[in-house]
């Protein structure tokens, strides 16, 4: 595949199906061999943490915590700064292979060219 694949996830647990939407293209995506990378802003901010993943439920969903799993082993994760920072979320507080970006960093990636964004 040569079209690269941006999903920003602005919901978490505040607004369940559009938060698995997100993470189930993105995963999906990787799966097909796209080169993808995940944008948690807003309340999806949280799943940037160990543990909280896994706390996320949605009957007849994917569990979150295997779709981030793929994402991190495949692509790219990414926290919002500003989102980080209204949480007090640290870089020594994030999952392994998460980082955190700003805008100036997400308008790269979604105007890179063959490039294809989503928002949820």
């Amino acid at each position: 595949m040569s079209r690269s694949l941006v999903v920003k996830v602005t919901a978490g647990a505040d607004a369940p199906e559009r938060c698995a939407q997100a993470f189930t293209v993105a995963a999906t995506a990787v799966a097909a061999g796209a080169d993808v990378s995940l944008w948690l802003t807003g309340e999806s901010s949280w799943f940037a943490l160990p543990g909280r993943a896994a706390e996320f439920e949605l009957p007849h969903s994917a569990p979150l915590s295997e779709l981030l799993s793929a994402l991190l082993a495949t692509g790219r994760v990414t926290l919002c700064t500003q989102c980080a920072a209204r949480r007090s979320i640290e870089e020594s507080d994030v999952l392994p292979g998460v980082r955190i970006a700003g805008a100036a960093v997400f308008v790269e990636e979604i105007l890179a060219d063959g490039t294809q964004a989503l928002v949820y």
